[in-house]
């Protein structure tokens, strides 16, 4: 009982923050899974998010101008890697590991120190809901409403015909640049729309925690593909309306697994233990159920 007393306690929470982080999972699936491009840059885009909303905030401007500064650098910053990608051949992965190292120092020069408190600073939550910035539940509503926005958005723009072509790009480059597609502008703007989304979900986060923090894109990436891979096995990939769905169900699932792992006594410090093995698993369980069915 005492059990289950905690998780219903760290329920609201934990569905909260499961929303935020569904903005981070669909931002790691554009790279991963349209455009089959693996791409570290949100860990250092979800941070940049933050920052640009916090010292916005700090500096008189409302929460929506703030937004959406926040989701013109991370475009800017997802653009970048993918230049640094296709200008000098550099492999995607280190590409996205040297732009997220740079906006560390860059994040920084936007706050002007490590961390912005915006307490006293009036955010979507506050705006939108009450003064005190409502309830979790209510957070958590007034998010779920902007991810159905959000989703949509998405599921029409992957339904134009851009849509469609960077996702021809992202099954088979070859065959879209031999169409006379320009498949670098593509991947220039595939990842440019994934550093927008996960910005976005660190522009949430900041006003959610009410405050920014150069870290707090550590471990983001592992999150949104635990949340990305944990959705696929639940909702499944067959079609575009399921592909977009997984990374939100799965962030939310996700964060339940923690708050269950949280009220069963596992300290906060071993959750990216957890996060790290369960993806391990997952990806490892294709490859072990085909050994045993050779065995048998």
């Amino acid at each position: 009982m005492e059990v289950l007393s905690t998780y219903l306690n760290l329920l609201p929470v934990s569905l909260a923050q499961g929303a935020v982080y569904a903005f981070v999972a669909l931002g790691v699936m554009i790279p991963f899974r349209v455009l089959s491009l693996p791409d570290l840059t949100s860990e250092g885009t979800f941070p940049l998010g933050g920052a640009v909303l916090a010292t916005l905030l700090a500096a008189g401007f409302n929460p929506v101008a703030g937004l959406l500064v926040a989701i013109g650098a991370g475009v800017l910053a997802g653009g970048a890697t993918a230049l640094i990608h296709l200008l000098l051949k550099i492999p995607s992965l280190l590409a996205g590991i040297i732009v997220l190292t740079m906006l560390f120092s860059i994040n920084i020069r936007i706050m002007g120190k490590p961390n912005t408190a915006i307490f006293n600073y009036d955010t979507i939550f506050t705006d939108l809901l009450n003064a005190d910035g409502g309830a979790p539940l209510s957070q958590f509503a007034l998010l779920m409403v902007i991810i159905f926005g959000v989703c949509g958005l998405l599921f029409w723009f992957l339904h134009t015909e851009i849509g469609v072509a960077l996702r021809s790009v992202g099954a088979n480059q070859m065959m879209s640049r031999a169409q006379g597609l320009p498949t670098n502008w593509y991947i220039v703007g595939g990842l440019g729309l994934a550093g927008a989304l996960s910005a976005f979900g660190g522009a949430i986060m900041a006003q959610f925690q009410s405050y920014a923090d150069v870290t707090m894109g550590a471990g983001v990436l592992i999150i949104g593909l635990a949340a990305t891979i944990l959705g696929e096995a639940l909702v499944g990939t067959k079609n575009l309306v399921r592909q977009i769905a997984a990374p939100v169900v799965g962030a939310l699932v996700y964060f339940q697994v923690v708050a269950v792992a949280l009220a069963l006594g596992m300290e906060p410090s071993d959750l990216r233990l957890l996060t790290g093995i369960f993806v391990l698993c997952t990806l490892a369980a294709p490859l072990i159920a085909k050994r045993v069915a050779r065995m048998r």
